[in-house]
C-alpha cells in the first residue's frame, strides 16, 4: 500500500478501538486496562489512540529468543526471519498415507523430523496434537518430549494460567538457568489469538498476563477471515486485524512495559460457496504484505504463516504454500509460523509436506542471501581464461566452487526423462517420503545433560501426581 493508504488503515483501526472497542473477557485485564487509561464499560474496553501508540512504542523492535542450546538462539525482528514447524494440527497423515488422529508417537516423530531439518528453526506448538494424552497432563508430557527430543525453543499454549506457569518453568529447567536469567533471556513463545470479531477471551488474556509478566514473548495474532468473522473487503478485514492486534499488544505493555511481543496477522478469505477457509490465495498474500507494512510502521516484529488448504501433497499444496510464503517474505515477516508441514487449512500435519516445505524454506533462505560481487566472484580472470566459445566446467574457478555455489535441493529431481523413467518415475511426494523415512531412521537425540532430563522428569511426574490442570472430564 502507498503511505496514504496505509494511514487510512491505521486511522480506521484507531477509530474502531476508540468508538467500538474490544470485549475483554477477563476481570483483571479490564481492571489493569482501566487503571492505564482505557474506558471500561462492562466487558467492553475502548482505547484512546494516544494510549495505544504510547504503549506499543515500548515493545522492542528486536529480541533474542533463546533455544535450549546457545546455538539455537534466534533473533526475532529487524532483518531476521525465523521459520517454525506446523503447529496445532489435530490429525496427521503418516508415511503410509493413512489419515490418523494425532497421537504421541506421531508428535514425537514430527519433533524428530523437525530437529533434523535445519530450516525448521523453532517449534511454535505441537506439530500434531497428541490426543492420546489426557488434556490435564498433555502440556507436561508434550513439553518434556520437546525439550528432550529437540534443542530448539518451544511454545506454550495459553489455555489457563497453570499451563503457562508449567511451560515457563519447564523452559527454565531445560536451559539450566535461574528465574532471573529466564526473565532477562526470553525462552518461550505463546500465540495469543483474538476471538474475532473484536473479542479476547479469558485464556488468551490470562496468557498475556502470565507470559508478559515474566518477560516471555507473545505473538498476538488475530485470525480474520474476510467474509466470515471479518468484513468481506480486504481493507475492512485489515482494519479489524490491526485494531485487534493493537489492543492485544497494548495489553502486553500494561502488564509489563518493555515485554517482548510480535505483531501477527492471519487474514485470508473464505470460499463463499462453502464457508471453508481458503489459504495461499492472492488475497492472503496481499494481506500478509500489508500486515508487514503495518508492523514496520509501529516498529514491531512481524509474524505471518506459510499455509495451504490442500488435502494432498500435490500441486495445490505447492502453489498455495508458495503464494503464502511469498506474501510472508515480501511482507518482511520475522517469524513464519507453520513453515513446514501444514495441510488442509491446519487440520492435519504431513511428514512428506514437512520435507517439501523444509526444502522450500531453504530455497527462500538462499534467495534472501545477497549476491557476492567481490573481485573473485566477478570472475573477470575466469572469463578471460576461457575466452570465446569455451566452457567453464573444467575451469579452476568452477572446480573450486561446484560443490557449494548452488543450493542443492532435497526433493527436486533434475534428471532427464529417460533417467527419471528408469528410476521408476518418482514424483515429489514419493521422494519426500523417502527422505522422511531416511531421516527418522537415522535420528539421534541432541545432547542434553542427564541431570536436566531427570529434573524435567521429576517436575512432570510431580505435577501429574498433583493432577495436572483441572478439566471438565
Amino acid at each position: 500500500m502507498s503511505e496514504d493508504e496505509l494511514v487510512a488503515i491505521h486511522d480506521a483501526s484507531l477509530r474502531v478501538l476508540a468508538d467500538v472497542g474490544i470485549d475483554m473477557l477477563h476481570d483483571e485485564a479490564r481492571r489493569l486496562l482501566g487503571a492505564a487509561g482505557a474506558a471500561v464499560d462492562g466487558d467492553r474496553v475502548r482505547f484512546d489512540p494516544d494510549m495505544v501508540l504510547d504503549a506499543i512504542g515500548h515493545i522492542p523492535g528486536e529480541f533474542t529468543l533463546h533455544g535450549r542450546e546457545p546455538g539455537r538462539d534466534l533473533r526475532i525482528g529487524g532483518d531476521w526471519v525465523a521459520f517454525s514447524s506446523v503447529a496445532s494440527a489435530p490429525n496427521y497423515v503418516d508415511l503410509d498415507g493413512v489419515h490418523r488422529t494425532g497421537d504421541r508417537a506421531a508428535y514425537q516423530d514430527l519433533l524428530r523430523l523437525g530437529q533434523l531439518l535445519t530450516s525448521v528453526h523453532t517449534f511454535g506448538g505441537y506439530p500434531v496434537e497428541p490426543v492420546d494424552l489426557h488434556p490435564s497432563v498433555r502440556h507436561l508430557e508434550a513439553a518434556f518430549d520437546a525439550h528432550t527430543l529437540t534443542d530448539r525453543s518451544f511454545h506454550v499454549y495459553s489455555l489457563g494460567a497453570q499451563r503457562n506457569l508449567d511451560g515457563i518453568e519447564m523452559a527454565r529447567i531445560a536451559r539450566g538457568i535461574d528465574h532471573e536469567t529466564l526473565e532477562r533471556e526470553p525462552s518461550l513463545t505463546s500465540v495469543i489469538n483474538a476471538s474475532s470479531p473484536l473479542r479476547y477471551d479469558h485464556p488468551m488474556l490470562e496468557g498475556i498476563i502470565q507470559m508478559s509478566r515474566r518477560n516471555q514473548p507473545v505473538i498476538v495474532t488475530p485470525f480474520t477471515l474476510a467474509g466470515a468473522m471479518a468484513p468481506i473487503t480486504l481493507a475492512g478485514a485489515l482494519v479489524q486485524q490491526n485494531a485487534e492486534a493493537l489492543a492485544g499488544l497494548t495489553f502486553t505493555q500494561v502488564v509489563r512495559e518493555g515485554a517482548p511481543a510480535v505483531y501477527g496477522g492471519v487474514t485470508s478469505n473464505v470460499d463463499m460457496r462453502s464457508g471453508s477457509p481458503a489459504f495461499g490465495t492472492p488475497e492472503y498474500a496481499k494481506a500478509s504484505i500489508v500486515g508487514g507494512q503495518l508492523a514496520r510502521r509501529y516498529g514491531l516484529p512481524y509474524r505471518s504463516s506459510a499455509v495451504s488448504a490442500s488435502n494432498a501433497v500435490d500441486a495445490q499444496a505447492g502453489y498455495e504454500t508458495v503464494w503464502a510464503l511469498w506474501g510472508a517474505i515480501m511482507g518482511g515477516a520475522n517469524y513464519v509460523m507453520h513453515g513446514a508441514g501444514w495441510m488442509e487449512g491446519g487440520l492435519h500435519a504431513s511428514f512428506e509436506k514437512m520435507v517439501v516445505d523444509a526444502d522450500l524454506l531453504h530455497m527462500v533462505s538462499t534467495f534472501l542471501e545477497p549476491i557476492d560481487v567481490g573481485t573473485d566472484a566477478l570472475a573477470v580472470d575466469a572469463i578471460a581464461q576461457v575466452g570465446p566459445a569455451g566452457h567453464f566446467f573444467g575451469e579452476t574457478h568452477t572446480q573450486s566452487r561446484y560443490a557449494t555455489e548452488f543450493y542443492s535441493p532435497m526433493v527436486s529431481d533434475w534428471r532427464n526423462w529417460e533417467s527419471w523413467s528408469e528410476a521408476g518415475r518418482p514424483d515429489a511426494r514419493t521422494r519426500a517420503n523417502g527422505v522422511a523415512r531416511e531421516l527418522l531412521a537415522n535420528y539421534e537425540p541432541p545432547p542434553i545433560d542427564d541431570a536436566v532430563v531427570a529434573e524435567l522428569r521429576e517436575y512432570v511426574d510431580r505435577r501429574i501426581g498433583e493432577g495436572g490442570v483441572e478439566t471438565d472430564y
